[in-house]
């Protein structure tokens, strides 16, 4: 009986063993934060993408604002345009290699044939901002049933 259990002990050990080792080769490096540049700029003006009764877009494009890969486009709204209270946010992950990054917001609840002003902006997975904020802008949604695609 102490054979049995010494040789499943010995198994058992080996196979931790194994396993320990395997998970440390599969370990990977996260790489530092990408450059930031001197400012980030938006280079392709927020508009809306698409709206219909269940959901509005806004896309807009920037330069690459660098930081951490994981990024945040941010839609602040309302029916007022000096009180732009509700918040959509949407993330992102940067692409280290290109020059440009585009920001798609999905916005849900709101209400059909209704003016809506925005203004975006943009932060990275650490809370800090891009340092950008765009003039505000305007979109009304359409009526129950009916839906609106911008051309590109």
């Amino acid at each position: 009986m102490n054979k049995v259990i010494r040789a499943l002990t010995i198994v058992t050990m080996g196979t931790v063993l194994l396993c320990a080792n395997h998970g440390a080769a599969q370990t990977t490096q996260i790489p530092p934060p990408a450059k930031r540049p001197e400012r980030v700029e938006i280079t392709k003006a927020p508009a809306l993408e698409i709206a219909n009764d269940q959901f509005t877009i806004i896309r807009w494009t920037t330069n690459n604002p660098g930081g951490a890969d994981v990024h945040y486009g941010i839609v602040q709204y309302g029916t007022d345009p000096k009180d732009l209270s509700q918040t959509a946010k949407s993330s992102i992950r940067i692409n280290r290699s290109h020059p440009q990054t585009t920001f798609r917001v999905r916005i849900s609840g709101l209400k059909p044939q209704t003016t809506y002003y925005y203004r975006v902006t943009s932060e990275d997975s650490t809370g800090t901002s891009s340092g950008l904020k765009s003039p505000v802008e305007k979109f009304t949604t359409p009526a129950a049933g009916e839906r609106i695609v911008a051309r590109p």
